[in-house]
């Protein structure tokens, strides 16, 4: 979800990728929706391990974000070009169970919460900031609270 609102959000500002550590071969139906709601071309979305974007010939990153709380804890490749990097925790809503109406009110929520913090970033003046301020910027962003309204 994080992919498809720096791409939309970010109006050609970003060319943003979506990898974890421990991918499942499927992006989840409930992903899906939110993507396509906001008008973001899901035809390329795809299932997609981090290893694959910390080789020589990935796309040179300039950010790397990790946005589930589970990665925090988790040993990141080394990114080729040392990219700034910054955490933001949010709730994995592939781990909940209950029913499909449930489900999608957390994506849905879950979604709102990635949405409010890649709003913030893609408005940052980045062309007037420094790496260093751009790494002050991008750890406040991840520190803000999360409502669980929000």
């Amino acid at each position: 979800m994080a992919e498809a609102l720096f791409n939309v959000l970010g109006k050609g500002r970003f060319r943003a990728f979506s990898a974890g550590s421990q991918p499942t071969g499927k992006v989840n139906p409930f992903a899906v929706e939110r993507c396509e709601a906001i008008g973001y071309d899901v035809s390329a979305l795809r299932s997609k391990g981090w290893d694959e974007f910390a080789t020589p010939n990935a796309p040179k990153m300039d950010f790397i974000l990790t946005v589930c709380d589970q990665a925090a804890g988790e040993t990141c490749p080394v990114w080729p070009g040392k990219p700034i990097t910054a955490h933001r925790g949010f709730q994995d809503p592939t781990a909940f169970e209950g029913n499909d109406e449930k489900k999608r009110a957390l994506f849905n929520k879950i979604f709102r919460q990635i949405m409010a913090r890649v709003s913030q970033f893609v408005n940052l003046p980045l062309h007037a900031l420094d790496r260093n301020a751009i790494q002050t910027e991008m750890r406040a962003i991840g520190r803000q609270h999360v409502e669980p309204g929000e």
